[in-house]
């Protein structure tokens, strides 16, 4: 459910590919079915996930850091390598590496199906995070290289349509499996589609490779992936282990330093996956800033969700599936009329609007108390967020591929996307370290007021880690165990209302960041015209 937002520049991809060659009508519409399954695999998997998790920690008895590192495992290879899958296509053949990654991801999906601990599971999702970063580039790629100019409109268009269809079925399909089946099936699922996709690539889709084709950055992709995976270990096993630690502090001043670095080496990189170069626009500066505090929040907060609606609200995970489909119908109905408002209005009113109002979304997120009505609660908290993010996305879009150019459309697209999945994934960690803290402290004071027996106090406090997961044991009087029941969910939503309030707060610092950084219509233009003519 976090990916439920689609990435900002998804389609800038295709926008500014290299010329198509020539290809026969059925290859072309065979590529755009290829493209349709590949994209559908990355975000199936992200929004069922999050559906899953519940299940996956209750069967598997995991903690609450245990369920953040499935989350966070396949979105660190994900955002890491994401700038990489689309260089190693044009390098060695975009169908080639798209295929890599769809069998790297189906072969991940049933590792996943299978296993039955929580380390394992969390290895198999690494390894799918690797495959997505193969293919979702490859998706889009493999459009722009077979869709000639005239052509490539409707086929964005039909592949923006079926990427939202997928969108909003996925996380239902899958609370379904998770509800009649069991979890194992919402990985499973992955499984035919890949090996159809497989099938269509080997028979139908024509191979293609970049005209220039600079080294690799291996050693920028390595050292952001140590970066960010030692922030995210430090915030998530923080809570568990305390910062002072010595695996807590050294895995975060060894991801400080590898980011560091990461950034030393970019600007001295013959051909960086990061061209820091682009930075120097205003513009994109702000705009990728806008999108780190947005898509920070939305990632951030929207794990917690399905969490908040089945363990404490006791919605069954089909439900939790449905709840935020009034945010992709939202999107999908006025996407298209907030795409036209930077050329109407310039970048700067629609990215301070947007975010703004999605901001009273997330605050109203933070109203719902147990046991809360969906249609008085969540759903208008879901409908502002959803409006808020519709008119930033489109906008935001346009405003990163305008000021780059048309030359530098297609990097500044990637990085732009590579942004809001990094930002998700430190949120996820940052957020559970903030929920965790709160959870805690309201916790450990409902427990010294409750005259409950010092065992059972004992089993809850054994399984703070579980958060809204924590079961109480049977054998004890009604009253005790309710009580014990209410004191939880109390506790989490404290801790829910915190981060719901954090997220409040960083989208109004994007829409800060766009009243700083963004100037008016012409500004843009000329930013756009002037990157052109270098």
């Amino acid at each position: 459910m976090s990916q439920i937002g689609k990435p900002p520049c998804e389609e800038g991809v295709i926008l500014c590919g290299t010329q198509a060659k020539p290809c026969s009508a059925p290859s072309r519409r065979w590529t755009l079915v290829a493209a349709i399954l590949g994209s559908s695999l990355a975000f199936i998997d992200g929004t069922v996930v999050n559906v899953a998790l519940p299940a996956i920690q209750q069967d598997l008895g995991a903690t609450t850091s245990d369920a953040q590192w499935v989350m966070e495992s396949y979105a660190l290879f994900l955002a890491s390598l994401l700038l990489v899958g689309g260089t190693l296509g044009d390098r060695f053949g975009r169908k080639r590496i798209f295929m890599l990654g769809v069998g790297l991801f189906t072969l991940a999906s049933i590792g996943c199906s299978l296993s039955s601990a929580v380390l394992p599971l969390i290895v198999a999702r690494a390894f799918q995070g690797i495959g997505a970063a193969l293919l979702v580039p490859g998706s889009l790629a493999l459009i722009s290289a077979t869709f000639p100019p005239s052509e490539r409109g409707a086929a964005i268009g039909t592949w923006s349509a079926f990427s939202g269809i997928t969108a909003a079925i996925g996380p239902v399909i899958g609370g379904f499996l998770v509800e009649h089946y069991s979890w194992n099936w919402a990985f499973l699922v992955n499984v035919p589609v890949g090996a159809v996709l497989l099938a269509i690539c080997v028979a139908k889709v024509p191979e293609s490779k970049g005209s220039v084709a600079g080294p690799v950055d291996v050693l920028g992709a390595c050292l952001v992936t140590v970066g960010l995976a030692g922030l995210v270990f430090a915030f998530i096993e923080a809570p568990t282990r305390g910062w002072t630690a010595t695996p807590i502090w050294m895995a975060a001043g060894i991801g400080i330093l590898a980011l560091l670095l990461f950034a030393r080496v970019e600007a001295r990189a013959v051909s960086p996956m990061l061209p820091l170069a682009l930075f120097r626009e205003r513009a994109f500066a702000g705009a990728n800033m806008l999108t780190l505090l947005l898509y920070a929040a939305l990632g951030g907060s929207l794990f917690f969700v399905p969490l908040n609606l089945i363990q404490v609200q006791g919605y069954g995970a089909t439900a939790a599936g449905a709840a935020l489909l009034p945010f992709i119908a939202i999107m999908f109905l006025l996407s298209r009329w907030t795409g036209r408002l930077v050329d109407r209005f310039g970048a700067r009113p629609p990215l301070v609007i947007g975010p703004t109002i999605a901001a009273v979304g997330f605050a109203m997120f933070a109203v719902p108390s147990t046991e809360s009505t969906y249609w008085t609660t969540f759903f208008p908290a879901i409908c502002v967020l959803g409006l808020g993010m519709t008119v930033t996305i489109a906008p935001l879009t346009t405003t990163v591929m305008n000021v780059a150019g048309k030359e530098l459309a297609g990097t500044a697209s990637g990085i732009n996307n590579a942004v809001s999945r990094a930002a998700a994934l430190l949120a996820i960690a940052l957020f559970g370290f903030a929920l965790t803290l709160i959870f805690n402290a309201k916790l450990d004071s409902a427990l010294r007021n409750l005259q409950a027996p010092v065992q059972l106090v004992s089993a809850v406090v054994g399984q703070r880690q579980k958060l809204a997961g924590i079961e109480i044991p049977g054998g004890y009087p009604a009253a005790t165990v309710n009580a014990l029941k209410h004191a939880v969910h109390l506790s989490f939503l404290s801790g829910f209302r915190c981060v719901m309030l954090i997220s409040a707060t960083l989208a109004l610092l994007s829409a800060a960041s766009a009243w700083v950084f963004m100037g008016g219509k012409q500004a843009v233009r000329g930013a756009s015209h002037a990157t052109e003519n270098r």
